[in-house]
């Protein structure tokens, strides 16, 4: 799958460092929508001397080996970047707005620099910098977001695709932790696993056995 849009573009970034702001950080969550595994926050830096791979976009508009395929020369391309993550037990004592905004200030502490700037995708600010731009979807049409929307995805689907083994029935491998029929089922039948965003409405709503859970623990704010 790759989109027929218009590439992302460096218009919002260009804007910003003609202000005067020199370090221009994007960010994009994955992971708000799963019933399990970490909530994850994406930061990366361009540079206007740095060229990025060929084919960087929004994410969910690439394939899973599309995005793996960029990941290591993005990562190589970008000036900095950095993931935070909150873990599904602070994803359940905090609330996802509150989990969201841990993750960001856990990206941008792994980043060890000082944004001038932050740019985020959509309308709501989880960052807090003084100089904030939301801009809704600007995971497909600023660059920055976009490099770090799939530096995000492939990190996130990597943890999760290194914690299916201990949870097989769940299929977290290919599904990532997101609601489809196998994982549904799965729950239903057998109940959610640690890794589970255990307070979320859906487990009220789904049946399950209330036997002892599968075992496997996720780290707390794990950081790449």
């Amino acid at each position: 799958m790759v989109s027929s849009a218009p590439l992302p573009t460096l218009r919002v970034e260009r804007r910003l460092w003609n202000e005067g702001l020199a370090t221009v950080v994007g960010m994009d969550e994955v992971g708000r929508g799963a019933w399990a595994g970490p909530l994850t926050v994406g930061a990366a830096v361009v540079s206007l001397g740095r060229r990025l791979p060929a084919g960087v976009r929004d994410s969910k508009a690439l394939s899973e080996p599309a995005r793996e395929r960029l990941y290591e020369p993005l990562s190589q391309a970008v000036a900095h970047w950095a993931v935070g993550h909150a873990s599904p037990s602070e994803c359940d004592e905090l609330g996802m707005s509150a989990a969201q905004r841990l993750a960001a200030a856990r990206a941008l502490e792994s980043l060890a620099m000082t944004p001038d700037a932050v740019v985020l995708d959509g309308r709501w600010d989880f960052v807090g910098h003084p100089r904030t731009i939301t801009l809704v979807r600007a995971d497909a049409t600023c660059l920055s977001v976009a490099a770090a929307s799939v530096l995000a995805k492939v990190t996130r689907d990597r943890i999760m695709r290194e914690r299916s083994p201990l949870f097989p029935d769940y299929r977290f491998a290919s599904n990532k932790g997101y609601p489809c029929p196998r994982h549904k089922a799965a729950l239903r039948s057998m109940g959610p696993t640690p890794i589970h965003r255990q307070s979320w409405a859906f487990m009220e709503a789904t049946p399950w056995p209330r036997l002892s859970r599968a075992g496997g623990l996720f780290p707390t704010g794990e950081r790449c």
